[in-house]
């Protein structure tokens, strides 16, 4: 175990240890959520650093021995935070589906389950963050 000091734990420092969570959260993501850093900065000071270690475990057991994939659980997360009405990690994860090859088309299409499963509230959210994520040259679409 290592505490506040940084000390070696199986040959790695807590800064080595945690930047492996991080590249973790990257290669699933693309980014690393600020969400997640904070937690990283509490785990380091506080010599937390295990729970981190074994929570990212479990995440990646979960997502990456799952069966649907990469690319429709990062889709289930949009949904599923969209119909919770958690608008930061819906935003995380519908850049997280992105990152593991969904289309535009299909956030959208989460978007309008939601709007049956969760009401107009889910859906405008999911269509903010949509927008958000459209690149610029689909601008060209909107009325003056």
């Amino acid at each position: 175990m290592t505490g506040r000091t940084g000390r070696a734990v199986a040959g790695r420092t807590s800064a080595e240890r945690s930047e492996a969570l991080r590249e973790r959260y990257r290669s699933t993501l693309g980014a690393v959520p600020r969400g997640v850093e904070d937690r990283l900065r509490v785990a380091l000071a506080f010599g937390r650093l295990p729970t981190e270690e074994a929570f990212t475990a479990l995440r990646d057991v979960v997502l990456a021995d799952n069966p649907l994939g990469g690319r429709v659980q990062q889709l289930v997360h949009f949904g599923q935070l969209l119909a919770l009405g958690r608008a930061e990690p819906a935003r995380i994860h519908a850049r997280g589906a992105l990152h593991a090859g969904a289309a535009v088309t299909d956030l959208i299409g989460v978007a309008e389950t939601a709007l049956i499963t969760s009401g107009t509230p889910a859906y405008a959210l999911g269509l903010e963050i949509v927008v958000e994520l459209l690149p610029d040259d689909h601008d060209h679409d909107r009325a003056d």
